[in-house]
């Protein structure tokens, strides 16, 4: 069944990456859920494509979707996806973002997918047998010194009205690491993160579709996955810490200063 559920994943998120791709060049209608949190119509339609082909395969899963109440269908398997992450940058027509799907087996992550459609690369994890892209083995960076490192962020959506935003870890790691970048998907930054593109990535309040697949990769290619303070990561977390291994402590402890 291993080959089944990974083989379907990619389907699944090659389907959904096509149809947003499609859209993209299209003025599509979008509703804000806040000053800066918005949905676009291709996240539903990206959503439900997922959910219906979900369904059709495997009826007693659950599913927990960013945009959709969570469907309840028995406590053994459920399916964790993203539609799209990286809406605001879909709606200014910004070519950066993914699908995420990841399953979940009595609670835990064993499976995931990451597809970025603009320029075809298909991220894939399983739990103990490794992560991939594009079907080659994936591997953290061997980056051993924070001021040499590339690490990726992002700013929550309530930056406005909550002093827990983010801007003093940027600000403090601004004068740390090599260099930062805020592209504005988190699941592709783990998955980047995983590829060795990245070094370390941080960011408060996302969810567990932001994150489910994209920390068992970074687990998987070798590297560290925790809270900011080094506590287990898990979906109840309020932050993540994610990074090659190897600049995990000065990471934290430059984030634990501020």
């Amino acid at each position: 069944m291993t080959s089944d559920y990974l083989n379907f994943m990619q389907a699944s998120a090659r389907e959904a990456g096509a149809l947003l791709k499609r859209e993209l060049p299209n003025k599509r209608r979008i509703e804000f859920k806040g000053e800066v949190n918005l949905v676009t119509e291709a996240d539903r339609l990206s959503e439900e494509l997922l959910i219906k082909r979900i369904g059709n395969a495997f009826p007693q899963h659950g599913i927990l979707s960013e945009e959709s109440a969570e469907l309840r269908c028995g406590k053994d398997y459920r399916w964790i996806i993203d539609p799209l992450d990286g809406t605001t940058n879909y709606a200014h027509g910004y070519p950066v973002f993914c699908v995420s799907i990841a399953l979940e087996i009595n609670a835990e992550v064993f499976y995931g997918a990451i597809y970025n459609p603009n320029i075809d690369e298909m991220f894939t994890v399983e739990k103990h047998r490794g992560a991939f892209l594009n079907g080659q083995r994936l591997r953290v960076s061997d980056t051993t010194e924070l001021s040499r490192g590339l690490l990726a962020t992002g700013f929550p959506y309530d930056i406005r009205e909550s002093k827990d935003n983010n801007i003093n870890y940027f600000s403090a790691m601004a004068f740390k690491a090599q260099a930062l970048r805020r592209a504005g998907s988190a699941a592709l930054d783990l998955a980047y993160l995983a590829a060795g593109r990245f070094d370390g990535f941080w960011e408060l309040k996302l969810k567990p579709w932001d994150t489910a697949a994209g920390a068992l990769m970074v687990k998987e290619a070798g590297g560290e996955v925790s809270d900011l303070y080094g506590a287990d990561y898990d979906f109840a977390s309020s932050h993540i810490l994610a990074s090659n291994g190897k600049i995990h402590r000065q990471m934290m402890e430059v984030l634990s200063n501020n």
